[in-house]
């Protein structure tokens, strides 16, 4: 454009309102031309400094975002890593459940068999004040199973929330056993206790009637079996007078071994004129064994002897008239029937 042109004055028409007059502005026509040309350069700065600040904002917001999701990731990985860690704990706690309980079982079936000791030994009111036992748990690892498929990463709270059930249980459980295991306890120790009283009478009662046994003259006392004179009313073989024969004749050899018919002390192991060589021997319950007519003695008063050891030889001493043993019962100090007592 030239230069003359450039200097030219323009006029501005400018109507205000219709009632008012038009107001004229004369300008040059660069000024018309420079001015918007300005306010064109004024605003696309405007705009480019806008575009720059939207697009550095907006690479921070992607950069804040990209951190953000980074570590929304690491959160959501550390929380998934808890969540197993949760999840394994749950499991060893459904097992550790598990385990108690069978333990709790075994122990329930201690406390039974405690029990069933009580009632079968001891009487039935220490056996029924206890009725208050634990019911027994049934385990059965049968294929008799079922039920809806629920994964264990899907229902870890319900897992939970078992386990917090199984424990529950198992303290109520063990709340009963201390409830009912020490008295089942104390009755099973009354219970022993009876019984061993009961099996010590019973042992001192066995003694007595093995001692009782031993003392009761009851076997033969001389190897020979021939009897030559029976207890009660005879003809005497010195006199031929009816008179009353206190015991057993029984024959044999001079020297044969003459026995004690049972256990007992020796009493009196002496010489008299009729009875010749005679040994008394003390038995329980009152009871006497006389020995008569022997030829040796081998016990001497004071002396303890057992059933069967030989305490002399037979002989022929004293009002006799041949080899035998002349064997006598007394019993409370009344002579009776050896055959009564001897076999």
């Amino acid at each position: 454009m030239k230069k003359g042109s450039l200097n030219r004055r323009m006029t501005l028409l400018v109507i205000r309102d219709a009632q008012q007059p038009p107001k004229q502005l004369q300008c040059s026509t660069a000024a018309v031309i420079l001015v918007p040309t300005l306010v064109i350069a004024s605003i696309s700065t405007l705009v480019i400094g806008l575009q720059i600040r939207s697009s550095h904002i907006i690479s921070q917001m992607e950069t804040n975002l990209a951190v953000q999701s980074l570590q929304m990731e690491v959160t959501v990985a550390d929380k998934n890593a808890a969540i197993g860690r949760l999840r394994r704990e749950v499991m060893e706690l459904t097992n550790q459940a598990t385990s108690i309980r069978e333990r709790l079982q075994r122990i329930t079936e201690l406390e039974q068999q405690m029990q069933q000791f009580i009632r079968k030994h001891g009487n039935s009111s220490s056996a029924s004040s206890n009725k208050s036992t634990i019911t027994p748990l049934s385990w059965d690892a049968s294929d008799h199973t079922g039920g809806e498929f629920i994964a264990v990463h899907e229902n870890t709270v319900l897992l939970a929330r078992q386990a917090m059930d199984d424990f529950q249980e198992i303290e109520s459980l063990l709340d009963t056993v201390e409830r009912t295991v020490p008295r089942s306890i104390q009755q099973a120790n009354a219970v022993q206790q009876n019984l061993e009283r009961k099996q010590a009478a019973q042992l001192l009662q066995t003694r007595r009637l093995a001692l009782a046994e031993q003392g009761r003259p009851s076997i033969w006392p001389v190897g020979s079996r021939r009897m030559s004179s029976s207890f009660g009313y005879r003809s005497d073989p010195f006199t031929g007078k009816s008179a009353f024969h206190s015991g057993v004749d029984i024959a044999g050899q001079t020297g044969d071994p003459v026995y004690a018919a049972g256990a007992g002390t020796v009493l009196e192991a002496n010489s008299s004129g009729a009875r010749g060589k005679c040994i008394i021997i003390q038995h329980p319950d009152g009871l006497q064994s006389w020995y008569m007519h022997l030829s040796g003695m081998q016990v001497a008063p004071g002396d303890h002897v057992q059933k069967g050891q030989t305490i002399g030889l037979l002989g022929s001493t004293g009002r006799s008239t041949g080899p035998h043993l002349h064997f006598q019962i007394v019993k409370h100090n009344q002579p009776v029937d050896p055959l009564l007592y001897v076999q």
